[in-house]
């Protein structure tokens, strides 16, 4: 039997024996009035060897155990904190003490008491009552020395919150900046709204889907990799400002920054340009940097950023010429394929854009370090947004960079139902080819188009990334409460 297999015996055992004295091992419901933290600032400068006449009533997961005969030192961790609690049989009684020992390390247990500190100042419950709220059968993991294999803390995340409570804190930090966003935007008249998840055509994403069935229907189906073609839909439906948290699915890379699901901000404003929503995007990481973190200055992956206004601005070409040492205005076309060649970058049907866009995903993007928008992006990488009022070879879109990896994605939105059925039925043909991340044509999308849509700003942001950015973590696994993870079997 395996050292594991035994020690759920021992308290499966244990759990008989609390059965046999009449108690149910799992209560419907404990009266918790106090929480550690709050016990604990409230004493910090309570004398050492002090009782007090103050009455708490916590819970709280059993952490550390030290028995020693008719009285034993505990502590319990809750939501806030973890604190100990003094047991003696003489305050319980003889049936309770008894009862108590039957308890393990995991166990989650209620505690009515009074507050002092020890002799060397701790600041302790003295239990008058104890409960047992849940007897734990599998054991905690490495008790002393926590979770640390970092494979089995993304796999159970339940014990890596158990055992590293201080973890907990950055997903309260997600949580914070996600309401911020969803107040600021709140605060511009935005309106919040839900669209399909599972949808017959996916689109407004280059990425490969994830495939259903739905059988009742007998039609194939779709997870989304975007929400931004129903977005506009409601656009053209009437609706000025609307966005949603998004969650999203691409069939693609598992990796730092990559997750198959992760959540995404889109939002889109009628009668607004990129130019517009870049001032937005602007706006809002700053604001929410400083109220996360009190600053606009972080550490990330060794590196020092400022989120501080104004962020920089450059044009692709300009950034492949600072960071490449390659002017591509002066390449011809056949030099320009010599590059990628001789670079091993790969492409299908290759155009002078997409040449120059894999240019800058090679030897660009991780070098932008401070928040840095880059626009002037090739015709050839969207089908989804207006042509440059510059230059008709570039559209109008921007990509925030931040750390060396897209946070954002912008577009002055296309809006000409004629040009965008035309695209999308390249995006089609190109599907066909065996492009598997085109996108099929979406006839009901293009209708909506020529119902009408006014002038349109569209954003897309990564949410799961910029929670890494600005609580300085270094995978999106760290920010995600469950990621996908590799099965063992």
């Amino acid at each position: 039997m395996k050292p594991e297999d035994q020690l759920i015996n021992q308290r499966i055992d244990k759990l008989n024996q609390i059965r046999d004295f009449g108690v149910n091992p799992y209560p419907y419901r404990f009266n918790q009035k106090n929480h550690a933290d709050e016990i604990l600032e409230k004493f910090k400068k309570l004398k050492t060897h002090t009782i007090t006449k103050t009455k708490v009533s916590m819970a709280g997961r059993i952490m550390s155990f030290r028995l020693m005969g008719k009285s034993s030192f505990i502590h319990i961790q809750d939501w806030t904190n973890k604190i100990q609690v003094y047991v003696k049989q003489d305050e319980i009684g003889d049936k309770s003490y008894k009862i108590f020992r039957k308890f393990d390390i995991g166990d989650i247990i209620g505690v009515e008491g009074i507050v002092f500190t020890t002799k060397a100042g701790e600041i302790t419950v003295l239990a008058k009552k104890i409960e047992l709220l849940c007897k734990t059968i599998r054991p905690l993991p490495d008790k002393w020395h926590g979770l640390k294999d970092t494979e089995l803390r993304y796999r159970k995340r339940e014990l890596d919150l158990i055992s590293n409570p201080e973890i907990k804190e950055d997903f309260i930090k997600r949580n914070k900046i996600i309401n911020f966003i969803r107040g600021f935007l709140n605060k511009k008249s935005y309106i919040e709204v839900e669209t399909p998840i599972i949808q017959p055509i996916y689109g407004g994403a280059t990425a490969r889907p994830f495939k259903s069935h739905l059988n009742d229907l007998k039609m194939d189906v779709y997870l989304r990799i975007s929400d931004e073609l129903y977005l506009k839909r409601l656009i053209v439906g009437g609706f000025e400002k609307v966005y949603e948290f998004s969650k999203d699915f691409r069939n693609e890379s598992v990796d730092s920054t990559h997750n198959p699901e992760f959540t995404v901000l889109e939002y889109y404003e009628a009668y607004s340009d990129y130019n517009d929503m870049m001032k937005g995007v602007e706006d809002m990481i700053f604001n929410a940097c400083r109220e996360i973190n009190g600053t606009t200055k972080i550490k990330f992956r060794g590196h020092s950023i400022d989120l501080k206004k104004p962020f920089k601005i450059m044009t692709m070409k300009d950034s492949i010429k600072e960071y490449a040492k390659i002017d591509v205005n002066k390449l011809s076309d056949n030099e320009l394929k010599k590059k990628l060649d001789d670079n091993n970058l790969e492409y299908t049907n290759f155009s002078r854009g997409i040449g120059i866009q894999l240019l800058f995903e090679e030897f660009v993007e991780d070098k932008l370090i401070q928040p840095t928008f880059i626009i002037e992006h090739p015709r050839e990488t969207t089908p989804l947004c207006k042509v440059s009022r510059k230059d008709p070879e570039l559209i109008e879109r921007f990509e925030l960079f931040i750390a060396g990896f897209e946070i954002a994605n912008a577009y002055s939105e296309l809006n000409d139902p004629i040009k965008q059925r035309e695209l999308l039925e390249e995006q089609a043909r190109q599907l066909r080819a065996g492009n598997e991340e085109a996108n099929p044509m979406d006839e009901d999308f293009v209708e909506a188009i020529e119902i009408g849509m006014p002038p349109t700003g569209g954003v897309g942001i990564g949410i799961d990334r910029l929670v890494m950015v600005l609580t300085g973590k270094d995978s999106i696994k760290d920010v995600i409460l469950f990621p996908f993870m590799k099965s063992f079997k």
